[in-house]
């Protein structure tokens, strides 16, 4: 699953004609009561019967983070989420609703689109935004929505027999951390993008388990800082920034849950790994083909410059250089807080 690669995923777009930002605003009664009793027919095989022709609909450049790059958002079930969107023609002819990555199956009836906040599906699991208007339709996948389980479905050590181990804040509470929730992962889920560069798979907890669904917690602000660091790097080697194959990277450590950090040498008991903030990456930095302690260090530099420029992403740096380690790599997390250390 992991090993030197190369990012195949392409760079998002960001030279349309023009980018409109969807708005609030009042949609039309007539819309109201066209979608307030869908047909049963149109819930069960909702594309079946709509035109093939596609709007010009898409997310707009400032969905996809500070770095441009980040193609996931999470949130709870039933909850607003943010998805500004670029129209082309009238939104308020517009009505949305979710499918599940792999499927063309309306997730609920349609909904008036009333702005940049949309209401999310109640069931857990990864989703695309599906567009409707008229006999026009879209499926909006630059971008995956993932419904979390919430924290609270978890039941003991365990979520739906995957294994987690409890958190600090379940047995000592006070000012320790615990995710909010859970990204559901089926073996169909672990190929897609996450950002430009990085996959579902990249964050899965290597603790062995091999059934499913897994679960993992990740959160866009440590996605968003991987990204910005992976373009400081080729700015800092002279390379094309737009050029997504133009690093190799692999991600040695994404999630851990709590009970396989417990026998993660030398890891903190209260490792942000656990809770979706925190990765261990090795990046080619001078592009010579290998991965070396120089690389660590240009990282760690790219790290420093990226913290500078956007104060909103500190977080822990350790540089594990070590001859104990098979490969030399770099810790990165979006903590909220500055920390250094070296391994």
């Amino acid at each position: 699953m992991h090993g030197d690669r190369r990012a195949a995923h392409p760079p998002v777009r960001r030279d349309r004609a023009r980018w409109l930002t969807v708005a609030a605003f009042a949609t039309a009664a007539m819309v109201v009561m066209q979608f307030q009793h869908p047909p049963q027919s149109l819930l069960r095989k909702p594309f079946e019967n709509l035109a093939l022709a596609k709007m010009d609909v898409a997310p707009s450049a400032d969905a996809f983070g500070t770095s441009g790059e980040v193609k996931l958002r999470v949130v709870l079930p039933g909850e607003r989420v943010e998805y500004p969107l670029e129209v082309e023609g009238d939104p308020a002819t517009l009505t949305y609703s979710w499918v599940r990555t792999g499927s063309d199956t309306l997730a609920g009836a349609p909904i008036p689109l009333g702005g940049a906040e949309l209401i999310a599906p109640d069931a857990p699991g990864m989703y695309h935004l599906a567009l409707l208007r008229g006999t026009q339709r879209q499926v909006v996948d630059e971008m995956t929505v993932a419904v979390l389980v919430p924290f609270a479905e978890k039941l003991g050590a365990s979520l739906n027999g995957y294994k987690i181990g409890t958190y600090l804040a379940e047995r000592l509470g006070g000012h320790h951390d615990a995710p909010e929730g859970f990204i559901e992962v089926g073996p169909e889920d672990v190929d897609l993008p996450v950002t430009t560069h990085l996959r579902v798979a990249d964050f899965l907890n290597h603790d062995g388990q091999s059934s499913w669904p897994r679960y993992v917690a990740l959160q866009p602000k440590l996605l968003d800082k991987l990204e910005l660091v992976i373009a400081q790097v080729e700015r800092m080697q002279g390379r094309d920034t737009a050029n997504a194959e133009s690093v190799a990277l692999d991600v040695h450590s994404g999630f851990r849950t709590p009970m396989h950090n417990i026998g993660v040498k030398r890891s903190a008991r209260d490792s942000r790994h656990q809770y979706g903030d925190a990765a261990d990456v090795t990046i080619d930095a001078n592009f010579d083909g290998r991965y070396t302690a120089a690389d660590s260090r240009l990282v760690a530099l790219a790290v420093e410059m990226v913290e500078q420029d956007h104060p909103e992403l500190r977080g822990g740096m350790g540089v594990y250089t070590s001859r104990r380690y098979a490969t030399p790599y770099v810790h990165i997390d979006a903590r909220g807080t500055r920390a250094r250390w070296r391994g």
